[in-house]
Formats: C-alpha cells, structure tokens, sequence
C-alpha cells in the first residue's frame, strides 16, 4: 500500500472498516503479551544459573585480598570487582565503587547526596532555588522520575543520530541553575543510538556556568551488541582529563542485563574527588554491600573477557527478537508514510515514532487486544511528549512466535490509530 495520507477520505473509510474487523479478531484470541519493560526473557537468565554455584559450602569464601566476603567490611567492593569495572568503564579501580544490585539505586543516591548535601563540598541543591536538569529526549523513564522526585526541573533536549544536540546543550549549561544532565551513551534507551565521537568530546569539553554540574554517565548498554562487531563508544574520562573537567561526570553500569536483573552487582566509576566524596557518604549508608554476590560474579565470568563471551550468548537469544520487530516493522509500516525508526545495534528498545497525535491512542488500542506497552509519553519528562508520537517497543522478554504476534497487531495499531486521526481531521 502507498501513503495513508494520499487516499481520499472514501479510501480512508474503507480501510478503517477494514482494520477494524481485523482488529476484532486479534481481540477474540484473549493475548496476554507484555513488552513493556526491557527484562531479559527466560532463556536469557538460563545463560547464568551456574553462577549460583559458584559459592557453596565447599568452597573458599576469600576473596583476592584475603578477605572473608561473608563478612561486614570492604566497603567499595572486592579487589578484583572493582577490577572488572574498570575494564567495562574504561578507568582504573581506584575510580571505581561497586554496590548492590542496581545502579538506578546508585544513582537515586547520588542525586538525593546532590541535593541534600551538595556535591564536593558545594552548597546543596536544596539551597540553591530552582534546580533544573537537562534530559535528551526520548529518554529513560526513571531516570526522568528520580529528577521529579526531587522537584527539580527537567529540560528537554534533542536527540540526533549522534547523540543529545550539542548546541542545545552548549548554551543550556550557561545558566548556573542547570545542574546536571542524564545520559545513556551506548545504545540509548530507546532509540537505541550510541554519541559520536564529537558528540562525546563537546561532552568533555562543556564548561557550564555552574561549578557543581553533573553529568550522569549512565553506561548500562555498554556490552549490549546484538552483533559480533557492535558499536563503539570513545571513552569519555580520558577526554575529561584533557579538559580539566575529570569532575564533571560519574559514570554507572551494573550486570542487571547481564547476569540476573534482580541479583546482579551495580558500580560507580569517577574521579578521584568524586569517588572520596561518594565513600563519605557511604561510610554512613552501609557497612558494606553482598560481597558473596561479587564473588560468585567474578568467579563466573573471570575477567572482561569471560563478560564478552557470555554477551555473545545473550546476543544468539536477542537478535532473532530483534530482527521480528524490525522485519515487521518494514514489511507493515514502511511504505505508508506514519511512522519511522531507527534500527539499533545493541541494547534493549526499539523506539518507533509514529504519525503525530496517535501514541497514546496506538498504547490504547494495543492494552485493549492484550499486549501491554510501556505508556506512551514516558519517553520525555513528566510524560508528556509534545507531539505524542514516540513509542518504545521492548523485544526481550516475550517467546519469539508470541513477539511475531504482538508486533503484527503493533503495526495494526499504528495504522487504525493513523487512520483514525487522519478521518478527524
């Protein structure tokens, strides 16, 4: 079929009968599919059970250092996890804290110190009047509701093929209010695009008007190829360095995607300033993190190698995943001028932006055929997308047959959606 929005208004109303009986039927087969979140599937949290072998009663509980991780103490993580993070993130252990399970929560802490506290030795953001954030869009929901927790202020900006827009950007920082700024570098969530090169150097090079401004770096993709040879994200603290701006940026990732989402291990990586100020903190918040977790994760995968190795399998389950949601989305939708994305890579999302004004009403059609999205408009700040358009599409947790299903009624959707719309207008 050629572009929607070329037929006469007698075409539209025909296919809209159309679509709709097809639409009834999808209705009478009860699904109960759900691509909301971007949770690995079963067969992904297979890949690590003999992890939970790696600690038993037979074994050594020491770690590298000597040290009995069943106990209290070590309060920035094993010798050796610290290690391993280090490789992932590209700096070297001293930069780098791991935590517990999850590195939301890592950074949750990290604003709410931000805030309460300030950062470094600044005066807390609490005490500063408006604070305000800036977010690309379309971003990570969470992300976006830590920032409204704390009420500060969230600004959109742009995203491009290669990243947030620079100038935006560039000219944001000059106010002293913006505080900080959210990125997922690799494989963004959702569109799934990793910064150029330049994109990451006029990142390094910022210098905004206020002194406690703080990148959020969070690498979560970061291993995350759906191919042998995946995208390539330039280091950013070395690029920091050469700037004077080591500072202005910490840098998150955790296994939650990895190894087991609920019982993965978390880490911060940062300056040296940044990482005393954090361990300040953390001298209060905990004894410790599950040093027992740490070891059987580093007695898997070994080192940075065994971490690849084990991607790759991760990526064998994914991309057959993947390539339903694009096939048909190309076979669908291509050719009728209402929707367009972008193929990622790597990570976890594909994100779909489809004929203005017809999200929410592509979200409704779906949850009332049974397959449950993530609500549109949590892809910008507040949920609110100005042209209510994006939709994030989560392929990893859903059988691949139930997948083909779910995204075939998608592209129905989408085009009932647009069909409606286009008759309104």
């Amino acid at each position: 079929m050629s572009s929607l929005k070329s037929l006469s208004k007698a075409e539209l109303e025909q296919r809209l009968q159309t679509l709709r009986q097809q639409y009834l039927a999808y209705q009478a087969q009860n699904l109960q599919l759900d691509m909301s979140r971007g949770k690995p599937g079963v067969q992904q949290l297979d890949l690590s059970l003999e992890m939970l072998e790696c600690v038993n009663p037979r074994d050594s509980y020491t770690a590298a250092n000597g040290f009995d991780a069943r106990n209290y103490g070590v309060l920035d993580g094993l010798p050796e996890v610290k290690a391993l993070f280090a490789d992932i993130l590209g700096v070297t252990p001293d930069q780098v804290i791991v935590g517990g399970n999850s590195s939301l929560n890592m950074m949750f802490d990290y604003i709410a110190t931000c805030y309460s506290k300030g950062v470094c030795g600044h005066t807390p953001w609490c005490q500063q009047g408006t604070v305000k954030f800036l977010c690309p869009v379309p971003g990570y929901d969470r992300h976006f509701a830590v920032t409204e927790f704390f009420g500060i202020q969230m600004i959109p900006v742009k995203m491009t093929p290669y990243g947030p827009k620079m100038e935006e950007i560039e000219e944001l920082v000059k106010d002293p209010a913006v505080k900080g700024m959210w990125c997922v570098p690799m494989y963004s969530n959702p569109d799934g695009i990793t910064y150029s090169d330049e994109t990451v150097r006029r990142l390094a090079a910022l210098k905004p008007a206020a002194p406690d401004f703080r990148i959020i770096w969070d690498n979560a993709y970061c291993l995350h190829h759906l191919e042998d040879e995946g995208d390539v994200l330039l280091n950013i603290y070395p690029e920091l360095v050469k700037n004077d701006n080591e500072d202005m940026v910490v840098m998150f990732t955790s296994t939650s995607k990895i190894s087991f989402p609920g019982s993965g291990v978390a880490a911060l990586a940062a300056s040296p300033a940044n990482v005393a100020d954090v361990k300040k903190r953390m001298t209060i918040q905990t004894i410790g993190h599950d040093k027992l977790n740490m070891l059987r994760h580093i007695r898997f995968f070994g080192d940075i190698e065994g971490v690849k190795r084990h991607m790759k399998l991760h990526a064998a389950v994914l991309r057959p995943r993947f390539r339903v949601v694009l096939d048909t989305l190309e076979s669908q939708l291509a050719n009728l001028d209402i929707a367009h994305w972008h193929q990622p890579r790597g990570g976890y999302f594909v994100s779909v932006n489809v004929m203005d004004g017809c999200a929410k009403r592509t979200v409704q059609l779906l949850k009332e055929a049974g397959v449950v999205m993530t609500g549109a408009g949590a892809t910008y700040p507040y949920g609110n997308d100005p042209k209510d358009s994006n939709i994030r599409i989560a392929p990893s947790y859903p059988a691949v047959e139930e997948l083909a299903v779910a995204m075939e009624l998608f592209c129905l959707c989408v085009e009932l959606a647009c069909v409606e719309k286009l008759l309104a207008e």
